[in-house]
This record gives structure tokens, C-alpha cells and sequence, in this order.
């Protein structure tokens, strides 16, 4: 099979899936569920990569275990805060509703198969990585998987941190700074850029499997400019106020940094003292 034909199959059957969950979501009236069937979707391109290629059979065997662990990982901890928060919409679903009020369902419908093309794109290293025939492991593979398991690490352990928050501080206002948050406010994602990286490393060891630097660049163009930070710090600022700008005020974005000391940048939020006095 040729290499256009492998990836055209691959599309086609991933936006079978994302119709169906559009359609799903439409019944639930809650579209945050696109989170977890993206998550979801990585697994299942690299199991069909793996299956039908004709690479090393152990290579194969790993790329479906790396991917199928962080995939299962991921897309279950959406899975499970969607139900725990359905019928209440994740904010950025909400924001899109206001956005797209004239033609929602079709531009939701849009939005939906542009992840169907993102799994696609973010996946290339898989389907270098299934088709190498070398029967052994290249230095690059080697590093790729360990810094693959360190960001695994790194992002459980700050979805556990967050999760612990929450359980002992009932207060939806309250700003989780505790463990990884105080030098991030987003190690979650930080660590999941970390696990591309990881992924792209790993597809180096294979013929081209260098084109796969794509993904780790536009995952991090999502998360810093598009579907990531911007949303959810503006959701946070809604829904938590001076609180989180006081926390934005004195922690790193998403590289892991010391906390600072100053909160010179509260005076510009516009929850502060001297912004309620130029509005009033």
C-alpha cells in the first residue's frame, strides 16, 4: 500500500469517527466529548499504522504501547471530567456557541472534522515510525522514550496535584498553586508538549521521520496561541477573578520557572483597584 494511500485511509476512517461524535455530541448537547474522542484517536492511527505496516515488528510493538498509554491516559481523564461536570459544557464550548451563534451546528460540524485532519497530521511520525525496517533501535529512539517517560510522569503527577486541589478545596474560586502549579500554571501542558517532543525524537531514528518536527511546533502553537492557554486562562480569569490574576501575576505561563515576587502586572488586570476606578 502506498504511503498516500495509507494516510487517505486513515482520514477518511478518522472522520467517520469525529461524525459520529459530532452527532453524539449534538444528542448530549455538550461538545466538550471532541476532547476525548481526539484523545482517543491517537491510539487507534497508531494501532492502524502498526497493524498494516510492514516495519520491525518490536518497533511497532513499542509505537503502539507509547501511544495507547498516553492516549488511554489521556483521553479517560477527559472521558471522566466531562461525565463528572455533563450537563455543565467545558467554558471554551460555551464561548464557542456565543461566537458561532448564526450557523453553529455547521461550523461545529467543521470544527469537529479539522480534528479528524489535526490526528492525521500529528500522527505523520507514527506512520514513519511503523514502516522502519531496521531491526534495531537508533540512539535518537532511545532518547525519544526516555524523555517520552519522563513527560508521562510529569503530567500525571500534576493531574493528580490538581485533582487532590480540588477535592480538598470545595471553593470553585480557589487557584490551585500547590506542587507543579506553583512553577507552572499549566505543567500539564507543558508536559504534554514534552511527550511530542518525546514522539518526534523517536520518529528521527526512521527515514524521514525527521518531518515529524511538525508536531511538537504545532502543538505548542496550540497551546500557547489557540485552543490551550488563551481559552482557559480567560475561562479562569471569568470564573476566579483577581485570585487567578494575582497567580498569573507571579507564575510562568507554561515553562516551569520560580515563582516571582512582584505583582506589578495586577495593576493592569482589569479586576484590580486602579482599573474599577478608570472604568467607574
Amino acid at each position: 500500500m502506498s504511503s498516500a494511500i495509507f494516510i487517505l485511509t486513515a482520514l477518511a476512517g478518522l472522520s467517520c469517527v469525529f461524525t459520529l461524535g459530532y452527532l453524539l455530541a449534538r444528542r448530549w448537547d455538550n461538545y466538550g466529548v471532541v476532547d476525548v474522542i481526539w484523545s482517543y484517536a491517537f491510539a487507534a492511527l497508531a494501532l492502524y499504522y502498526s497493524a498494516l505496516a510492514e516495519g520491525w515488528w518490536v518497533r511497532r510493538l513499542v509505537l503502539v504501547l507509547m501511544v495507547g498509554a498516553w492516549s488511554m491516559r489521556l483521553g479517560t481523564h477527559l472521558l471522566l471530567r466531562v461525565s463528572r461536570d455533563h450537563p455543565r459544557e467545558d467554558g471554551r464550548y460555551q464561548a464557542m456557541r456565543d461566537a458561532w451563534k448564526g450557523g453553529f451546528g455547521g461550523r461545529m460540524f467543521g470544527f469537529f472534522q479539522l480534528q479528524a485532519v489535526s490526528v492525521v497530521l500529528l500522527g505523520l511520525p507514527f506512520f514513519w515510525i511503523a514502516r522502519n525496517p531496521v531491526e534495531e533501535f537508533h540512539l535518537m529512539e532511545w532518547l525519544g522514550m526516555a524523555l517520552w517517560t519522563a513527560a508521562i510522569a510529569g503530567e500525571a503527577v500534576a493531574d493528580a496535584q490538581l485533582a487532590a486541589f480540588r477535592r480538598e478545596r470545595k471553593d470553585r474560586r480557589a487557584v490551585c498553586d500547590i506542587g507543579l502549579w506553583r512553577y507552572s500554571r499549566h505543567p500539564n501542558y507543558f508536559f504534554e508538549w514534552l511527550v511530542w517532543v518525546g514522539f518526534f525524537l523517536f520518529a528521527c531514528g526512521s527515514p524521514w521521520g525527521w518531518t515529524g518536527v511538525l508536531s511538537p511546533l504545532v502543538i505548542l502553537y496550540l497551546i500557547l496561541r489557540v485552543t490551550g492557554i488563551p481559552p482557559t486562562e480567560a475561562q479562569a480569569l471569568r470564573s476566579k477573578g483577581e485570585a487567578y490574576a494575582k497567580y498569573q501575576a507571579r507564575t510562568n505561563a507554561f515553562f516551569p520557572g520560580p515563582p516571582r515576587a512582584s505583582v506589578e502586572s495586577i495593576s493592569k488586570s482589569p479586576f484590580s483597584a486602579d482599573a474599577t476606578r478608570k472604568q467607574s
